[in-house]
């Protein structure tokens, strides 16, 4: 190795140690001071970036974020090793990863992302810190999917999926088929219920670094961190889009009343 290519390989083996950073999501860059220096290289030294994003390209991986509070922020593609595919995903929670469940599952990290961030600005305002429960993320979409039920009753919809294609059957209706809080012999919350698989999604999402658990009160108490608020913000123009054409945006806990709440175009142009 000759003296003149120390330092790219350095600048490499620098470049892979930020990357095994920011695949321990719990880590903070406040905590860890080698974790800190390099996210200060990468946001001050533009060859040194331009590697970190080189080496991502090759991992299938794209860089979101980075920041002081919660350093390095990735994304990956589908073909990458590091994707979490939501059969996978079902199946880590404790599930089969059926469609029905795969379904569920979206819809519980759908509900739980908007309740977290109800208006474009929350998402837009960098100190802000949002609050959801299991309780009120279950409700919230259970609300959602009668809503759904009942535009499709009065448009005299066909509710049944074609018998060759059971997976298309439509989301709300699997989600109301499903029971809300059936209890075990023992009193105990049964994972397969919409409860237990939104209290799964939240639980995932506390052990990705996205959530932080403040109480068990109302299912179990969360709040958002920086690090969610980038992944939120990165697919959250399609989120709201799709919510906005139900008119469904905030629900208060455990009641199943809506609360219409009004954007104006500036509030979208944020996202």
């Amino acid at each position: 190795m000759t003296t003149s290519s120390t330092p790219v390989v350095t600048s490499v083996v620098d470049a892979s140690r930020l990357l095994a950073f920011a695949l321990r999501p719990k880590l903070r860059p406040a905590r860890d001071g080698d974790y800190a220096e390099l996210v200060r290289r990468y946001r001050e030294d533009d060859a040194f970036a331009e590697l970190v994003k080189a080496v991502c390209l090759g991992l299938d991986l794209i860089v979101l974020d980075v920041d002081d509070r919660h350093g390095m922020v990735l994304a990956s593609t589908d073909d990458s090793v590091f994707a979490v595919r939501m059969a996978d995903y079902a199946k880590r929670t404790g599930g089969e990863g059926k469609a029905a469940e795969r379904v569920l599952h979206a819809l519980a990290h759908l509900g739980t992302a908007t309740l977290a961030y109800p208006r474009p600005a929350d998402l837009a305002n960098l100190a802000y810190v949002g609050r959801v429960t299991v309780n009120g993320v279950e409700a919230f979409v259970r609300e959602a999917a009668r809503r759904l039920n009942e535009a499709a009753l009065e448009a005299d919809e066909d509710l049944d999926p074609p018998a060759d294609q059971p997976d298309l059957e439509a989301s709300w209706r699997v989600y109301l088929r499903r029971a809300a809080t059936p209890g075990s012999v023992d009193g105990r919350r049964v994972s397969s219920s919409t409860t237990g698989m939104v209290s799964k999604a939240m639980a995932f999402l506390a052990d990705q670094g996205m959530l932080t658990r403040r109480s068990d009160d109302d299912g179990g108490t969360y709040a958002t961190t920086s690090r969610y608020r980038v992944q939120v913000a990165e697919a959250g123009s399609r989120m709201f889009a799709e919510l906005l054409a139900l008119g469904i945006t905030e629900i208060t806990d455990g009641e199943g009343t809506l609360t219409q709440i009004e954007w104006t175009e500036q509030d979208l142009s944020l996202l």
